[in-house]
């Protein structure tokens, strides 16, 4: 290679790394798309939006929160990952999209390792295993004893083919042997209406959406999937107290984005967000939707996603549940 040619490179390499550190500095300088690819009103996007209105405040730029809904959280998650790298564009992550979709559709529309950058871990969610409040079982291993008595009958409501409610009870299945018929909904609303209504016999879902019903009444909770009980359901005993060691099963919440983001700006909304978790009016956010704060680098997120790929890619082939 001649030295004009060298030197020609080497000044392009220099301009592209003073354009991408000029963007960092200066960003945002307009509005971020903020994708939540779930319902409105879901646990995704309560949570973002709270996050959202921090980082409005703080950067004085709107973080426009747009639900984008379907297959699971496919759907927002392609949008995202056909987006201009520059930091204008961020989504909100779930276990499906990062770890268990892979397993369940024949085709996906993106290729989570290689479309997207970690930023931060914001949350964890446990989830509930309840049963409509007529049901005879008042524990779990009571509820498993009757499913094994009654083979078949008894049918469990979760989110969708994929979901983490639906890889738990997979697990469970296959733990206690029992033959339990999977009831997928669209959503966790009507799963948990239906569940009420006794269409369906029991539900897991997260503590986001189950925690009003369980205190109600209307719902009798019978396990809590995190490796502790919760503060605001003391008696509920854990899935471990229950006869199941080690077993721990929660959703988590992570902003990502576009592979080609610039590092600069991926660190800044990092510390933005871990900033968010550590004061009061965070800690309240993460608090009032029964989940639990995480935060930590963009490396940790990372190292957590491997950990849960690790943990549930065996039983989703198991499963054998492809759409």
């Amino acid at each position: 290679m001649s030295s004009k040619r060298v030197q020609f490179v080497v000044a392009a390499a220099l301009a592209a790394l003073l354009a991408d550190d000029a963007a960092a500095q200066s960003w945002p300088s307009k509005p971020v798309t903020y994708i939540v690819p779930f319902n409105a009103g879901s646990g995704p996007d309560v949570l973002a939006r709270n996050i959202s209105t921090e980082l409005t405040a703080k950067f004085r730029q709107p973080f426009i929160v747009e639900n984008r809904a379907g297959a699971n959280g496919n759907i927002g998650a392609a949008i995202v990952s056909k987006a201009a790298p520059d930091g204008y564009t961020i989504l909100s992550v779930t276990p499906g999209i990062a770890v268990q979709n892979k397993y369940i559709y024949k085709t996906m529309p993106f290729d989570f390792d290689r479309d997207f950058v970690p930023i931060v871990l914001i949350a964890k969610a446990p989830m509930l295993v309840l049963v409509n409040s007529k049901l005879p079982p008042r524990t779990l291993p009571e509820f498993l004893a009757y499913a094994k008595a009654n083979p078949g009958k008894l049918t469990v409501s979760t989110t969708g083919v994929g979901s983490q409610g639906h890889i738990t009870l997979e697990l469970l299945k296959r733990l206690s042997g029992t033959e339990i018929t999977h009831v997928p909904y669209n959503g966790g609303g009507q799963a948990i209406t239906d569940t009420i209504g006794g269409q369906v016999s029991a539900t897991i879902n997260y503590v986001t959406v189950t925690l009003g019903p369980a205190l109600e009444g209307t719902l009798r909770p019978l396990a809590i999937t995190s490796t502790t009980r919760l503060e605001k359901m003391p008696d509920v005993p854990t899935l471990e107290e229950a006869g199941f060691p080690g077993f721990e099963s929660v959703g988590w919440y992570s902003i990502v984005a576009p592979r080609g983001t610039p590092a600069e700006i991926g660190s800044t909304l990092n510390q933005a967000v871990n900033a968010v978790l550590k004061t009061d009016v965070g800690r309240k956010y993460i608090d009032n939707l029964a989940m639990q704060p995480a935060g930590g680098s963009p490396e940790d997120l990372t190292a957590w996603i491997k950990s849960e790929n690790d943990r549930w890619g065996p039983i989703m082939k198991a499963a054998a549940v492809p759409m």
